[in-house]
């Protein structure tokens, strides 16, 4: 357990009046929305008591090394060292898991709090059996053993994470089943013929797609599969998503359910908690209904945006969900919702995997995904955003790479 103190806040006497003790902010969950919450607060020139309480013993850190550049090297995924919480003032409590909450007091493992974040993130879904997970530093580093050891790797599952071990794991020579209900990788979220490109990518790279199969139990290192058969190996991973960690928030009373219910604002239903981060599932004033995303830009910005309202400087949430990927010799940037019925629109050369692909609805661009073309993610987003305020587009124009993306936005 490591704790670093900050200096204490005494109340003090001033010209024969007595002066009133500076607030104190607490931040539950030291991850990346929380100790981004922790820095806002004093960039923002806070000058009052900040406390950051994490349930792992390391310093903070951010996940994406985890699954990419950790694996297959020596990325250092931690956002500060020891000395610069010391140095802001930071109060750290790692190796605690808070477990109540006391709303109408307004304590937290006993400390009195003026207003509280939540950044408890989530949790990995399991499959009854012995098989390894992939959330925290420790799942990584005994996941970088077993790729660097060859061998055979089952994974369950073919979303981000699965596919990102994959990729990793044969870059290692380590041999790869990835087992999934779908008919393609990621399938739910990018649709049958963009994840048809990442199932090529994969068997290119020597990858064995189990397609259309179930999972009836993981006996020690072998899969049985639902039509009967069973996939051997020396290791499982279960990569299946993850759930909010919400117990603490529910437990307190606070409304929730698929994720902690919060406004615009990252103000929760008791108006001095607040949450960020995977938990939050946000009044998302563009969308006109509730936003909750779990990848890390969404922990890197709503952090410092939760951490301003709780200042009183706060500004609605806005943001258009994006996400990342690196596997193999393919680099992707994802921005905005995949919705159904969308027209999947197409400008460069998909087979090459060296495009730019848009989902459209109506006219409007809901979602667009950049393969291996840099430097498009602000236009992408921009077009996004213009689609809320009524913005069509020409989807002759959208698909021909010869016309400037900064031309299919409204003019002033």
């Amino acid at each position: 357990m490591l704790w670093i103190e900050s200096p204490p806040f005494p109340t003090r006497a001033r010209r024969g009046k007595l002066e009133a003790m500076p607030e104190t902010f607490v931040i539950v969950g030291a991850s990346l929305a929380g100790t981004t919450a922790a820095e806002t607060l004093r960039a923002e020139g806070f000058e009052g008591r900040v406390l950051l309480i994490g349930e792992e013993e390391r310093l903070p850190y951010e996940r994406p090394p985890l699954s990419k550049g950790l694996l297959l090297g020596d990325a250092d995924p931690f956002l500060h060292p020891e000395s610069w919480y010391a140095d802001q003032r930071i109060e750290l409590r790692l190796g605690e898991r808070v477990e109540e909450l006391d709303l109408a007091a307004k304590r937290v493992h006993g400390v009195a709090y003026d207003k509280l974040l939540l950044a408890t993130g989530s949790r990995p879904r399991r499959l009854p059996g012995d098989a390894l997970s992939l959330r925290n530093y420790d799942d990584a580093l005994r996941l970088k053993e077993i790729v660097s050891g060859g061998g055979r790797l089952t994974i369950i599952g073919s979303g981000w994470i699965g596919l990102e071990v994959a990729a990793a794991a044969r870059q290692r020579d380590v041999a790869v089943t990835v087992i999934t209900p779908e008919t393609v990788p990621l399938q739910n979220v990018l649709g049958t013929k963009v994840g048809a490109v990442f199932a090529d990518l994969h068997r290119a790279h020597g990858v064995d797609f189990r397609f259309g199969s179930g999972v009836e139990a993981i006996t020690g290192t072998a899969v049985r599969l639902t039509g009967g058969s069973t996939v051997d190996g020396d290791h499982v991973l279960v990569a299946i998503g993850a759930a909010p960690d919400i117990e603490l928030a529910a437990r307190a009373g606070l409304a929730a359910d698929a994720g902690v219910l919060v406004d615009a604002h990252h103000r929760t239903s008791d108006p001095s908690v607040f949450a960020a981060g995977d938990i939050a599932s946000v009044d998302h004033p563009l969308y006109g209904t509730r936003i909750r995303v779990e990848h890390w830009a969404n922990a890197l910005d709503s952090g410092p945006a939760a951490a301003r309202s709780m200042l009183g400087r706060g500004t609605p949430w806005t943001r258009i969900p994006y996400f990342f990927t690196d596997q193999y010799d393919l680099g992707m940037e994802y921005a905005g919702t995949l919705e159904p019925g969308a027209e999947l629109i197409v400008r460069g050369d998909l087979a090459k995997r060296e495009c730019i692909v848009f989902w459209v609805l109506d006219g409007r661009v809901t979602a667009g995904m950049n393969i291996n073309v840099w430097d498009v993610t602000d236009q992408i987003q921009a077009l996004i955003t213009a689609g809320f305020t009524g913005h069509r587009v020409d989807v002759a124009r959208l698909a021909d790479p010869a016309v400037p993306l900064p031309d299919l936005l409204p003019g002033d």
